[in-house]
Formats: C-alpha cells, sequence, structure tokens
C-alpha cells in the first residue's frame, strides 16, 4: 500500500485535502519489522513522527532491577511518538516499543511536518506545548511510582523541584514520593555524607548536580 493510502487511514489525517496529503507522502517512509524486534529504547532520541499501520506494539519500561513494566500496546493506525517538547526537532522517548507481531510504521519527517502544519498557528502551537506539559507530568509520575526507587525517587525530586522539596516538612515530602519518612531522611544522611548536598537548618543545597543525575538518570533503558 502507498504511503498515501496509508495516512488516510489514520484518525490524525483522514479529513486532510488532497494537497496535504500528498505533502505528508512526500516526507514519509514505509517500513516492515518482525515480531519481537525493538523500535526504540527508553532515553533514544529520533526525529520522525511514528504511526503504527499494521501490527502490533508493546510499550514498556524497566526498572532499576531489570524488571519489565508493562504500559499498554499500540494497536493499528496509532501514533506511537511521544512528544517531549516541540522547541527542537529531536524527540526523546520516554519507554521501550517492542513488535509483539509483524508490524508496519509509518514515519514522518518531524521538522518539516512542524513547519507545514503547526508553526503557522500561535494558539495551536501553544496549546499543543501545554498538552505536552501535562504529559510529561504523567511521565514523572510513572516513574516516580513503577519505575524509581526511594534513592532514586528523592534525587530526582531534588534535582528537579529543590525549591518544593525545601519548602515542604520532610513528612509531607515523604507522603509525596509515597516513601517512609525514616527512608527519606536516610537517604538525604547518605547524600550529605558523599558531599551531594549541604544541609544547613533543615535547608537543602545541591552541591554535585552531576552525581544526583547519575541515580536516577539512565533508569529503565
Amino acid at each position: 500500500m502507498a504511503s498515501k493510502e496509508y495516512l488516510k487511514n489514520i484518525n490524525l489525517f483522514s479529513h486532510l485535502d488532497d494537497e496535504a496529503l500528498d505533502f505528508l507522502s512526500s516526507i514519509t517512509t514505509i517500513s516492515n519489522y518482525t515480531s519481537e524486534s525493538i523500535l526504540y529504547y527508553e532515553s533514544d532520541i529520533i526525529n520522525k513522527l511514528l504511526f503504527l499501520v499494521k501490527g502490533l506494539i508493546r510499550v514498556y519500561k524497566v526498572d532499576k532491577y531489570n524488571n519489565d513494566i508493562f504500559l499498554y500496546y499500540i494497536h493499528e493506525n496509532s501514533m506511537i511518538t511521544e512528544l517531549s517538547s516541540l522547541d527542537n526537532d529531536d524527540i526523546s522517548c520516554f519507554s521501550n516499543a517492542e513488535f509483539v507481531e509483524d508490524s508496519v510504521i509509518l514515519s514522518i519527517n518531524f521538522k518539516l511536518f512542524k513547519d507545514k502544519f503547526l508553526s503557522n498557528s500561535p494558539l495551536t502551537l501553544n496549546f499543543i506545548k501545554e498538552l505536552i506539559f501535562k504529559n510529561q507530568q504523567l511521565h514523572c509520575i510513572v516513574n516516580r511510582e513503577l519505575v524509581f526507587d526511594a534513592t532514586a525517587k528523592v534525587a530526582y525530586m531534588l534535582i528537579n523541584d529543590l525549591e518544593m522539596f525545601n519548602r515542604l516538612k520532610r513528612v509531607d515530602v515523604s507522603v509525596l514520593l509515597h516513601i517512609q519518612p525514616e527512608t527519606l531522611s536516610r537517604v538525604l544522611r547518605r547524600f550529605d555524607r558523599n558531599s551531594l548536598i549541604n544541609i544547613e537548618k533543615g535547608n537543602i543545597e545541591i552541591m554535585d548536580s552531576e552525581q544526583l543525575n547519575k541515580i536516577f538518570d539512565g533508569v529503565g533503558q
């Protein structure tokens, strides 16, 4: 099947006229994948919008103990790509995607798609950015609750929301992170001993952001 016919079967593009479909078809490639092959891994960088037009994909993450955490299936004529930003032309993958069946993927050049269909309307662009921001918040919850252990949870919050961490009482932080207050105190003492942070009158200052990042960066890859 030609790429234009595949595009017509995808709800996002089904309303487009022939001129728009012809343009999309010109920046589209079709690829075939076998069952059990990997489309991408978490934190891979791609520059295409990916759509599944035939087959089935399993989306999952991997925790610190190398356990698979199933998230959801992607079915035919659905978008695969999870956008994290519109401010550049690279797309960071949030999870792993594995083919459950022999499948067909439609790939669209992200930069050319964005320039043609999104950049001409500031309202549309800003609206999509707000949706992406909400999606990123969900990603944070998935990592915090399903993937990270207690140490990674604390390190992640220190790096990404230090102001909130210092503003809240420690017991409230432990509730937010779903860990015991004693566990939080133990993790903070270890970070302090290892000179990753400095605790002064209950206020935390980050001393080694690179090492803190390494605690959670790459978990799930």
